[in-house]
């Protein structure tokens, strides 16, 4: 697939099954994602790997972070946060690492970080798989940012659930340019 056709046709797969990216896809993965603008070659950002039986643990540390955030947290809401991380055979945690920097504000490099994601599950869809970006409460809480030892300039940009798409792709409408786009002047 030509890198425009990939470009206008990635779409998030909610729906997502074994096998997962390998180390090797994974290596290409990464190479693609460490691509992303980075001015000042900070390299704001890094990649968590969840895979196996650490997903298993991720929904633990999911559950908990719930009951932390609601003591009335029902089982069965808990239950819901245990499965999260087990709907992808692998879990890419992307983590911006906000460098204090007196010409590139934090944004800058949020954005940075952001672009790695994207450069990710872009490499993750040009070789044969599938994924999806989330975020929700866990990308902000404080008990998942302790449970994966975040440091404190560290923040969750999101959550890239990776595998092989599991059933037919959600049809995305065409946007109109002129919907999102005007010359100036």
């Amino acid at each position: 697939m030509d890198a425009l056709t990939l470009l206008k046709s990635r779409n998030s797969a909610a729906r997502l099954c074994a096998p997962g990216p390998d180390d090797n896809a994974l290596a290409e993965i990464f190479a693609c994602a460490s691509r992303a603008p980075d001015h000042g070659r900070l390299r704001p950002w890094r990649f968590l790997i969840v895979r196996g039986d650490a997903l298993s643990a991720l929904g633990e540390l999911f559950a908990d972070a719930a009951q932390q955030r609601d003591a009335n947290a029902s089982e069965a809401n808990l239950q819901r946060c245990r499965q999260q991380p087990l709907r992808a055979p692998l879990i890419l945690v992307v983590i911006a690492c906000i460098n204090e920097h007196p010409t590139i504000p934090p944004i800058e490099q949020q954005l940075s970080a952001g672009c790695a994601a994207h450069g990710a599950l872009l490499a993750a869809e040009a070789l044969g798989y599938a994924g999806i970006w989330r975020t929700g409460a866990n990308a902000s809480d404080q008990v998942v940012r302790c449970g994966l030892n975040l440091e404190s300039y560290e923040e969750i940009s999101g959550f890239l659930y990776l595998g092989t798409q599991d059933g037919k792709s959600k049809p995305l409408p065409e946007l109109a340019q002129t919907d999102f786009m005007k010359e100036w002047r």
